[in-house]
C-alpha cells in the first residue's frame, strides 16, 4: 500500500551547494563524504558533533525524474536520487546526520524539500525509499519506486541527529512544517548543541 510521501514542490536549486560530494549506499548506514567533515555517526570516541537531536514521524519518497508515482523531476540540490538522500521541509541542503529507527542507523544528507503537506501533521522527515525498505525489513519496488514487504508501512517514529548543518538557506533547528517558509530563509542562529554526557 503506498501512502502519500510528501509533496515535492519549488524546487530551489543553489548552485554553491553543487559540489558537496555524494553519499555512496552500501548497507544501511550509507557512507558519507569523507571532504564532509563529519564525523562517523555513532562512533565511541565521541569525536562526532552532536548539533541536533530530536524525534519526529518519516515518510519516503524515491523521485528518479521518470515522472512515475508523483515523481517531479530531479531533487532540489541537483544531486541525483540516491540511497542516503532526504528531503526536508526546512533544514538547509546538504545537512547531514542520521535516523534511528529500532535501533538501525541510517547517514542521511538532506537532499531535497518535503514532505509538503504532510509536514503539517508532524511528517518532518522523507527518507529516501531504499533506506525506508531496509529499516522497515522491507524491499524497493523499482517499478513502482515503493516499498513493498513492510506490512504497509508509509510512516515510523525515528530519532533524528544533525552532525553538519548545510551553508545554504533553511532552519537550523527542528523542523518546521513546509509551509512555514523556512527553507527559503537564511538561518545565522543554529540551535545550540545538546549536552553530551562523557561516560
Amino acid at each position: 500500500m503506498r501512502l502519500s510521501f510528501g509533496i515535492r514542490k519549488n524546487r530551489f536549486l543553489a548552485a554553491t551547494l553543487l559540489g558537496a560530494s555524494v553519499l555512496t549506499s552500501a548497507g544501511v548506514v550509507s557512507a558519507l563524504p569523507a571532504a564532509a567533515g563529519a564525523s562517523t555517526p555513532g562512533s565511541e570516541s565521541g569525536s562526532e558533533s552532536v548539533l541536533l537531536k530530536g524525534s519526529t514521524k518519516a515518510s519516503y519518497f524515491w523521485d528518479d525524474s521518470s515522472g512515475r508515482a508523483g515523481d517531479t523531476g530531479l531533487p532540489a540540490s541537483g544531486k541525483p536520487m540516491q540511497k542516503g538522500m532526504i528531503a526536508s521541509p526546512s533544514w538547509p541542503l546538504l545537512t547531514e546526520g542520521y535516523v534511528v529507527y529500532k535501533g538501525k542507523k541510517a547517514k542521511f544528507f538532506v537532499g531535497d524539500r518535503g514532505p509538503g503537506v504532510p509536514s503539517s501533521s508532524g511528517v518532518m522527515i522523507d527518507l529516501d525509499a531504499k533506506t525506508f525498505a531496509d529499516l522497515t525489513g522491507g524491499t524497493f519496488n523499482s517499478d513502482t519506486l515503493g516499498v513493498d514487504g513492510n506490512g504497509g508501512m508509509g510512516h515510523i517514529k525515528v530519532d533524528y541527529v544533525i552532525t553538519k548543518w548545510g551553508d545554504g538557506v533553511g532552519k537550523k533547528n527542528h523542523p518546521v512544517p513546509f509551509s512555514a517558509g523556512a527553507w527559503g530563509r537564511m538561518d545565522n542562529n543554529p540551535a545550540t548543541p545538546p549536552q553530551v554526557v562523557n561516560k
